[in-house]
């Protein structure tokens, strides 16, 4: 017999091998299926309705890459997407042939001047330059990917100018200044894994005058590594600045108080995808998490829906008073707003009691988070374009619009939306997502989960390895300074020479029937003249 026969031979009882095992395991399932009393697809079609299963699985996926138009995936269109990743990879984001908004749907624009701002009439910092690194697309074959070659790249920040500095905590003993009206929005460590705060903290300060929010996880040495300003935030289970029984620790507020890169801290009181507490799984908490946060380490966290210190205005006022003097530096409040009415009582109460706080974060509906509960997300709180006018107007109304600066966040992740925020009254903008992308995520919807295929949203070791925080920092610094000069862009063409001055009445609202309402025509009913307040507003 030669070596031909032996290996047909051989080649012969492979497959028979394959075969019955095949067999074997194909009526070792059609028994399981048959009997089993949970599935009754299965019960009725064995072994064939798993087909079923394994198509709803990857369902999402499929949706994503093929059946979903280019605007129609949630929470993050494609088309969303790609911008995002193209200003963040090769620092520009350009469209050709037209837009892709569907212009009979009702929405918000952008009033255009007839006579924009030429680019040298813009106010802005034209001495600080910035130095990253860029992808640049040399070829895009059909089945292979993409030739592309990282290279260096030198630009301005885009930061405002000297006199357009948005100052916070203007009373404080350390006020906090800011050159650029795009930063991070709370992001935990616990809920992000160390690679990925590294390379937002280190992308961060690479595009410089930007901040990041700790989120409500504490302070880490991740969020501190790029050397970027910082906002300390303080949730309701006061991770980071607690005792052991869980009550406030002033004596770690203090501490954290005297790093130089924590410029303010922020009380949260509810976030929009959650008008409550956070959440992080067991399997996220690990012993350094559990450590920074002082709790105990591999066991689910939960914050409570509100901080036992206050529970009304004059309370919480009051701890926020508190914490400014023990810290010297700007507090603020993250809420999120469900009237009207809410809107004006918390300005009301500022003004009566003559305390509270340097900033209010508004949050809106639409904006993320690692883990919450659909009631909450889809159904509690408004979203921010209808937040936030109620807020700055409310302020307004009570004349305290010039002392409380107000920070939005939403899914404003492009510089058209980010204008329109401006315009209805926000001072500064936070991102969370956006920023995500940067470091890679691409929406597989698993951050509660602790198995974020690409190592962003989780803990664990060797997930995180596939990020890379060499490469990323640079993809988040260029999202932060493309965004900032598309914002420059936009305000030149509604004929302003800074985004600091983007007003209501630079933003117009189109119906369904093509009518336009101004923004005074919508929110005129806010400040009634001769209401206290309006004459400051």
């Amino acid at each position: 017999m030669n070596i031909a026969d032996i290996m047909i031979v051989i080649g012969f009882i492979t497959v028979i091998l394959i075969i019955l095992c095949l067999i074997v395991g194909l009526i070792y399932f059609y028994f399981v299926d048959r009997t089993q009393k949970q599935h009754p697809v299965l019960r009725n079609y064995p072994v064939i309705g798993r087909a079923r299963y394994f198509f709803e699985n990857i369902g999402p996926e499929l949706r994503q890459y093929f059946f979903n138009n280019d605007n129609e995936g949630k929470p993050f269109s494609r088309n969303e997407f790609q911008h995002i990743v193209r200003k963040s990879k090769y620092k520009r984001d350009v469209i050709g042939f037209g837009s892709q908004r569907d212009f009979e749907e009702e929405g918000y624009y952008v009033r255009n001047s007839m006579f924009p701002k030429l680019a040298e009439e813009m106010k802005m910092d034209r001495e600080t330059m910035v130095k990253t690194k860029r992808y640049l697309l040399i070829k895009e074959p059909m089945f292979t990917q993409r030739v592309e070659k990282l290279e260096d790249e030198e630009s301005s920040a885009y930061l405002l100018d000297e006199k357009d500095t948005i100052v916070i905590g203007e009373n404080c003993r350390e006020p906090f200044k800011v050159r650029g009206q795009i930063g991070m929005s709370a992001m935990s460590y616990g809920s992000l894994g160390e690679r990925a705060i590294t390379a937002l903290s280190e992308g961060l300060a690479i595009a410089k005058g930007t901040w990041m929010n700790t989120g409500e996880g504490g302070l880490s040495e991740y969020h501190l590594k790029g050397g970027g300003d910082i906002i300390m935030q303080i949730g309701p289970g006061m991770f980071g600045v607690r005792d052991k029984e869980g009550k406030f620790n002033w004596g770690a507020l203090k501490e954290k108080s005297e790093i130089p890169q924590v410029k303010a801290f922020e009380v949260k009181l509810a976030q929009g995808a959650k008008t409550r507490g956070g959440h992080v799984d067991a399997e996220k908490v690990t012993e350094e998490i559990a450590r920074i946060r002082m709790v105990e380490p591999f066991k689910s966290i939960d914050s409570p829906n509100r901080f036992p210190e206050f529970s009304d205005y004059p309370s919480l006022f009051g701890f926020i008073e508190r914490v400014r003097e023990h810290s010297g530096k700007p507090v603020g409040m993250k809420v999120v707003i469900g009237s009207h009415t809410e809107a004006d009582e918390l300005a009301k109460s500022i003004r009566d009691t003559g305390k509270g706080p340097d900033f209010i974060t508004v949050d809106g509906g639409e904006g993320g988070t690692g883990a919450s509960y659909q009631e909450l997300t889809d159904s509690v709180g408004l979203p921010i374009r209808s937040a936030l006018p109620l807020v700055d107007n409310a302020l307004k109304k009570y004349g305290l619009r010039n002392t409380v600066k107000i920070f939005a966040s939403g899914k404003l992740s492009s510089p058209d939306r980010v204008a329109i925020a401006l315009a209805m009254g926000a001072d500064l903008v936070n991102i969370a997502r956006g920023f995500m992308i940067t470091v890679g995520c691409i929406q597989t919807l698993q951050c509660a989960s602790n198995i974020c295929p690409v190592g962003v949203a989780t803990t664990d070791p060797k997930l995180q390895k596939a990020l890379v925080i060499s490469e990323k920092k640079h993809r988040t610094a260029n999202y932060v300074i493309t965004m900032r000069k598309g914002l420059f862009r936009i305000a030149a063409a509604a004929g302003l020479d800074s985004p600091t001055q983007f007003k209501q009445e630079h933003v117009v609202y189109k119906d369904e029937k093509g009518k336009t309402w101004s923004m005074d025509d919508i929110y005129q009913t806010m400040i009634e003249p001769g209401s206290e307040g309006s004459a400051n507003a």
